[in-house]
């Protein structure tokens, strides 16, 4: 059937304004959305959900940027650096002993109180009940925080730390973490005059000033029963040898080491290398899960391989070998790791 001119006229005019809006609509929907996706964070990027054939865009994928857990250049809980080390972290298991997790699994509980067979296990659900009404038994660092740089030093006893002159670098760190009696006062220019946390057992707890965590590392339930005591009655005053019959800390910040982040240490990373890990291992484990940036001073030997604590005079003490509880040299090789594959810094001194 013929149309006339006129009509003709009308529909092929009707048709060309047709096609030109679907220009116009294609051309503007493209450059919108490449103004918005240039316009977002890449983990807002991570989020855009795309149909991949729709204008012949591809679907986005996951870079790097959206598997980074913190805001340091280098973060402990990134995936992906090394497949040693993902299989072997576990950043759901907490490492501290708290109201949440008082309950330790059978496999736990009988490897923690065999650390120290002879002394006899209590109720230890009664013990804790009654500490936790002294000491607050909560989690205060809770997880990932992919805004947040938390850096920490986690600062050993060697005597490489002799004239290092990392005291200014020790006291930048937002967390500062000692162990057992590692002194301050006339090390300073070495070693730092800041702690954040000090990790002790009831044998070599000492008092601390008010702004400092004492992280409690217990291997027995006597220990648990020695720091409620310590914090209240007084009453304990010997475990294998003698104890602060009173302690002299800050109680809002007493934290209790998990007897099962303990064993995670020993079946997982020193695997079993000694008959558990050293104090400094603990305290090195704790910052890896609970901080984002982590450097390392005062481990190891000095630079003539001699094993010693800064504060001794002889140079060729070795205590720390000698137990022959700890495995040294294993526990060693973890740290070479770990600094190899940049999860923490060593600082190694002189």
């Amino acid at each position: 059937m013929k149309c006339s001119l006129r009509v003709c006229i009308l529909f092929l005019g009707l048709l060309i304004v047709f096609l030109t809006s679907v220009f116009f609509t294609y051309t503007l929907t493209g450059v919108t959305n490449a103004a918005y996706l240039e316009n977002q964070a890449p983990e807002d990027v991570d989020r855009i959900k795309l149909v991949p054939s729709y204008l012949g865009i591809q679907k986005l994928t996951k870079g790097p940027a959206s598997q980074r857990t913190c805001a340091c250049s280098h973060c402990v809980g990134d995936p992906g650096v090394s497949q040693w080390f993902d299989e072997k972290f576990d950043q759901d298991i907490l490492p501290l002993w708290t109201k949440t997790n008082m309950i330790l699994e059978p496999t736990v509980y009988n490897w923690w109180v065999m650390l120290q067979p002879q002394f006899k296990p209590q109720d230890l659900k009664d013990i804790l009940t009654k500490l936790f009404l002294i000491v607050p038994g909560e989690n205060p660092y809770g997880s990932w925080n992919r805004s947040r740089c938390r850096r920490c030093a986690v600062v050993g006893n060697s005597g490489n730390l002799h004239q290092s002159h990392y005291g200014e670098d020790i006291n930048a760190h937002e967390f500062v973490m000692r162990m057992n009696q590692a002194p301050t006062v006339g090390f300073e220019a070495d070693v730092g005059s800041r702690t954040t946390h000090h990790f002790m057992y009831p044998e070599s707890a000492k008092n601390l000033p008010a702004n400092v965590s004492f992280v409690l590392v217990p291997f027995k339930t006597l220990d648990l029963l020695w720091i409620t005591s310590a914090l209240s009655t007084g009453k304990i005053r010997f475990t294998y040898a003698p104890v602060k019959q009173f302690l002299r800390v800050d109680k809002e910040k007493v934290q209790i080491y998990n007897p099962a982040f303990f064993k995670y240490i020993h079946d997982k990373w020193t695997e079993h290398h000694g008959r558990y890990p050293s104090t400094g291992m603990l305290a090195l484990f704790f910052a890896l899960h609970i901080c984002d940036e982590v450097n390392v001073y005062g481990f190891g030997a000095d630079s003539r391989g001699n094993w010693h604590h800064y504060w001794e005079n002889n140079r060729y003490a070795g205590e720390f070998r000698k137990t022959g509880v700890h495995d040294a040299d294993f526990e060693a090789k973890i740290i070479n790791t770990l600094a190899d594959i940049g999860k923490i810094k060593v600082f190694r001194g002189n």
